[in-house]
């Protein structure tokens, strides 16, 4: 399997990241840091997107339904060299069937995440999962 993005920016304004038929607006300067995602959110979102969607593909595997899910995704950044080190995340599934095997599910979701896996392999992740 082969992923593709693109990108471009305009000087002292934003930058734009075009994938498939999605246009995602990022920041580049200072005036847009509390109204667009810098490229460090950008890369805990696709962490965010990699675990959701591994739920969605593992409810069927697993055979249970939930209705939503939530996850917050949290890191600290070194700063020399600047880097992500330790991310945690909290994922919450609202489910009517309280009997998940959560510990499978974050098992699957650890082994089979693209993202997940590549992240792992350069900084420490932690997370948990609860049901609602």
């Amino acid at each position: 399997m082969t992923y593709s993005s693109a990108a471009s920016s305009v000087s002292k304004t934003s930058a734009t990241i075009q994938i498939k038929q999605s246009a995602i607006d990022f920041g580049i300067i200072p005036a847009t840091e509390s109204s667009l995602p810098n490229p460090a959110e950008l890369f805990l979102g696709s962490l965010c997107a990699c675990i959701l969607k591994n739920v969605e593909r593992f409810s069927t595997f697993m055979n249970f339904t939930y209705t939503h899910a939530e996850i917050v995704v949290n890191a600290t950044r070194l700063e020399k060299p600047p880097r992500m080190d330790n991310i945690e995340y909290v994922l919450k599934i609202y489910s009517p069937d309280k009997n998940i095997n959560l510990e499978l599910l974050k098992k699957n979701i650890e082994k089979h995440g693209t993202i997940y896996n590549t992240v792992k392999e350069v900084c420490t992740i932690t997370g948990t999962i609860t049901i609602v």
